[in-house]
């Protein structure tokens, strides 16, 4: 990377406020190391012990879902190692935080999904606590540990709309961007 690329990075992690940014493989070792890494950022800010919780809570969400729902991971080889990586960053405004997230998806999933965060927006907090309940008692858990309910968790916690993007990269894989907004 030339030096000028990478001081147009440093400067717009400054501007941005970063309080964490990773990308590679999540594993599950990573999750200690990114919360110790929040906990320290964060230790000097003067934000809520409550907005700081929903901060967390959220993070190890978002992660757990990189690492769960990562159709590659257990065929990680040198050719799939670029589809297998997955970016986490943490940026702080003011008052607010955004956790964004970034992974390849199969293209055959990526429909499938925006309906349901399309679906998870539409619903106010009531219905938000309501459909928790409806599928913690209810849901089946799936072969990957959930009855999905992190993103209805997430939108809970988060009091926002979940923001997405699928950006088509080739015939199998699109890269999908989410974004999350804690106040």
């Amino acid at each position: 990377m030339p030096f000028n690329k990478t001081y147009s990075l440093y400067k717009l992690m400054e501007d941005e406020d970063s309080v964490l940014s990773f990308k590679g493989i999540i594993t599950e070792d990573l999750l200690a190391y990114v919360l110790q890494i929040m906990e320290s950022n964060m230790s000097g800010s003067n934000h809520t012990t409550q907005t700081k919780k929903r901060v967390y809570s959220i993070l190890i969400e978002c992660i757990q879902n990189l690492y769960y729902h990562n159709e590659l991971r257990e065929e990680i080889s040198a050719l799939d190692r670029n589809h297998s990586a997955a970016l986490i960053v943490v940026t702080r405004r003011e008052d607010k935080f955004e956790i964004k997230t970034g992974n390849y998806i199969l293209n055959e999933r990526a429909e499938q999904l925006a309906k349901r965060i399309t679906y998870i927006n539409q619903l106010s907090r009531i219905e938000l606590r309501n459909l928790y309940r409806e599928v913690l008692t209810n849901g089946e858990v799936s072969l990957k540990g959930g009855a999905g309910l992190g993103l209805i968790d997430i939108a809970r916690k988060s009091r926002n709309k979940l923001e997405c993007h699928f950006q088509p990269m080739d015939s199998e894989f699109s890269f999908f961007s989410l974004n999350i907004r804690i106040n």
